[in-house]
């Protein structure tokens, strides 16, 4: 299968600033907020029946840009295809974060380095829609 773009994560300064700034000048809705020592916000189209979030987090001026919370994420069909994305990677140096499952909501990822540095992230089981959660 391949790859499906399912998010773009992103450090901003101000939640509330960027939130409405999206809200009046892109139309997108929050659609799943939580804070689990970070807060995080899924900006998406509709509130509901969602294919594609962004996804927000507040970070100092100094984190931004770094780390592994700002990322590209695609959804793979299998945990065997994230260790087969893995496996590539590994081959080429540029894994990042190892094969691991983070709990219903992140579930079963790793993460590459592209040419220029950004990070991207393979996931399965990562439901892009948190009321989706009991389907798997």
């Amino acid at each position: 299968m391949k790859p499906t773009l399912t998010h773009i994560a992103l450090g901003v300064q101000s939640l509330a600033r960027t939130i409405a700034f999206y809200e009046k000048h892109v139309r997108l809705r929050v659609a799943h907020e939580r804070d689990d020592g970070t807060r995080v916000v899924w900006l998406a189209e509709r509130e509901h029946d969602f294919d594609f979030v962004l996804v927000l987090f507040e970070v100092a001026e100094a984190a931004r840009g770094s780390g592994t919370l700002q990322h590209l994420g695609f959804a793979v069909s299998s945990r065997e295809e994230v260790d087969q994305v893995a496996a590539a990677g590994r081959a080429e140096g540029i894994v990042v974060v190892e094969p691991i499952y983070a709990g219903p909501i992140v579930g079963y990822f790793c993460m590459l380095r592209d040419p220029d540095g950004n990070l991207v992230e393979f996931s399965h089981g990562q439901p892009i829609d948190p009321e989706r959660l009991g389907d798997r």
